[in-house]
């Protein structure tokens, strides 16, 4: 079968502007942040993500201009901002189209997708506000349509006048990325630990993108398929990139970088400064392995490595590190 080995540089040229896309991962966790790095190079425009639980992969996005529209239910980076800071400049200063759901919300509609159903049913809706409020108006979506023309539809179920459901439009994307652990020239791909909604961001995207932190031989994966959550059809390109989801953590290989995360929102506070930081780490280095030395080489990512007995690193200083 065809290899699907391509380098990372090429990989990211594929997503052209305007495109939308789905990245894997969830908060502090095995983002793709390589290619994301690669796309804010290219100086990428009008990119429409949807998501769940993104952190810095969307906030550093949007904060170099990338981003036109998202849907989400969240982007933060757990205890280092409860918010990204550039997500939160552009909707304070009108710069970004956005609309928000619950994180259930999200994976469901995503799970359709996947499941090739234009919406599905959920309730969790109806004890939260959320159905209350919109932000994208009318125009906003009648303008694009890959929006779907409601946020939600509540209905009366057909088997019990007396319930409600709240019906989420299925989510389709051009691209879905994701970072794993192990893949294969073919695509078999291994996710350890939490899968998070990866596997179906995967299959409701037209071209799925996968950087791993190895590449080993089919055979390997192929020992134990029940491990491998996606069919190596489904993936279209396959990526070699070790320390792909710096400053994020892979379970079983490295724990997330707290100096740099520490050091990103700091600096995405501030314009000044979050202009400083992306000549620093990523106008300022050519490609990936550029950017693992500016963040300070292997002598930094090796006190990241993993404790094999635990999949992080329990020793990792992750409060008051100044």
């Amino acid at each position: 079968m065809a290899q699907k080995l391509i380098p990372l540089q090429q990989a990211a040229s594929l997503i052209p502007d305007g495109a939308t896309v789905s990245f894997g991962g969830f908060t502090t966790q095995r983002h793709p942040m390589a290619l994301v790095y690669e796309l804010v190079r290219l100086q990428r425009r009008q990119l429409y993500l949807l998501g769940h639980s993104p952190g810095g992969d969307w906030d550093i996005l949007i904060g170099a201009g990338c981003v036109k529209r998202v849907e989400l239910a969240y982007e933060a980076d757990e205890a280092f901002n409860t918010v990204g800071p550039r997500w939160r400049r552009a909707v304070e200063r009108g710069l970004i189209e956005w609309e928000d759901y619950s994180n259930f919300a999200m994976v469901t509609r995503f799970a359709a997708g996947a499941m090739g159903l234009p919406f599905l049913p959920m309730r969790s809706l109806l004890g939260s506000d959320l159905l209350a409020r919109e932000t994208m108006s009318p125009a906003q979506r009648a303008a694009d349509p890959r929006t779907p023309p409601l946020k939600a539809a509540v209905i009366v179920s057909p088997f019990d006048p007396a319930e409600r459901l709240v019906l989420v439009p299925a989510i389709r994307t051009e691209f879905a990325v994701l970072h794993v652990q192990k893949a294969s020239p073919e695509g078999i791909i291994r996710i350890e630990g939490q899968t998070f909604a990866d596997v179906q961001q995967a299959l409701c995207a037209e071209v799925v993108i996968v950087t791993a932190e190895e590449i080993v031989d089919d055979e390997e994966l192929r020992g134990q398929p029940e491990r491998n959550p996606l069919p190596f059809f489904a993936v279209n390109h396959v990526c070699h990139v070790p320390w792909g989801a710096h400053p994020y953590a892979v379970f079983n290989y490295y724990d997330y970088d707290p100096q740099q995360l520490k050091r990103y929102h700091e600096s995405a506070a501030d314009d000044e400064a979050f202009a400083r930081y992306l000549d620093q780490f990523v106008y300022g280095v050519a490609d990936h392995a550029g950017y693992l030395a500016a963040v300070g080489g292997a002598a930094r990512l090796d006190r990241l490595r993993a404790d094999p007995d635990f999949g992080y690193r329990p020793d990792l200083k992750r409060r008051r590190l100044d």
